[in-house]
């Protein structure tokens, strides 16, 4: 848990790449995420990356391109360096509406995992909020998802389950043994932050990170990657949030 990672989403708004890994070496990352945006010309990046000491050991892949297009999955995280891929989102048109539906969803996850464990890399699922809402009856989508996908991996994106409404302690007591990597962001107080979306800095906002860091040392997570959905200063995030996670 030394080195930190940090989800390039979080940057999005704030261009050029090469000044955000500029300025997540500076404040102490040795790792970020990727995600689709930053995947239009692989061999820059990965250049960017070694001018700044980076490594990118995970990415963000989407359903559609990790079903249609595995070979350019591959080869995208072949030249980045990466060791796991994660798909991150549905789109809520796409979203089944009952547990057969998610249990279907499942089984296009598990299938994905044949393909990249086979390349050698780890394959999991990033939550958001609304696999933990409950379907019409009771049951959850994420339960399901899990059920129908019993190999794949856990990208734990902790603030979206407190977002939902659920115990994350709970989750990763349940299913600790997945999770190999965690999104460690925070939510502002009620009220605070409008701008914001209602995120926080890491350590500036209402989740017990200390606490569930002490959680997390029990499961398998490797990496622990910073995000904020929508800050209106980037570095300030960066700078806050490690110095934070640091200090755990």
């Amino acid at each position: 848990m030394t080195d930190f990672s940090y989800q390039l989403y979080s940057s999005r708004n704030f261009p050029p790449l090469e000044k955000t890994f500029s300025m997540l070496k500076r404040h102490g990352y040795a790792q970020v995420e990727g995600f689709g945006a930053v995947y239009a010309d692989p061999k820059a990046t990965r250049a960017a990356l070694d001018a700044n000491g980076l490594a990118m050991p995970t990415g963000h892949f989407s359903i559609d391109l990790l079903e249609n297009e595995p070979q350019k999955v591959l080869d995208i995280a072949g030249r980045l360096g990466m060791k796991a891929i994660f798909c991150p989102h549905l789109a809520p048109d796409l979203r089944p509406a009952d547990r057969e539906g998610w249990l279907a969803f499942g089984e296009r996850l598990e299938r994905a995992h044949a393909t990249y464990s086979k390349a050698g890399y780890v394959f999991g699922w990033h939550n958001h909020d609304f696999e933990f809402k409950a379907l019409a009856d009771g049951s959850l989508p994420q339960d399901a998802i899990f059920a129908a996908a019993p190999s794949i991996a856990w990208e734990a994106d902790i603030a979206w389950i407190i977002r939902a409404g659920a115990d994350p302690v709970q989750w990763i007591k349940g299913h600790g043994d997945r999770i190999v990597a965690v999104h460690v962001k925070d939510i502002a107080g009620p009220g605070e932050n409008a701008n914001e979306d209602g995120w926080a800095d890491v350590g500036h906002g209402t989740i017990d990170w200390k606490g569930l860091m002490g959680t997390l040392r029990e499961t398998p997570a490797q990496y622990f990657i910073m995000e904020h959905d929508n800050p209106s200063d980037d570095e300030r995030f960066a700078r806050r949030s490690i110095a934070t996670v640091k200090s755990y």
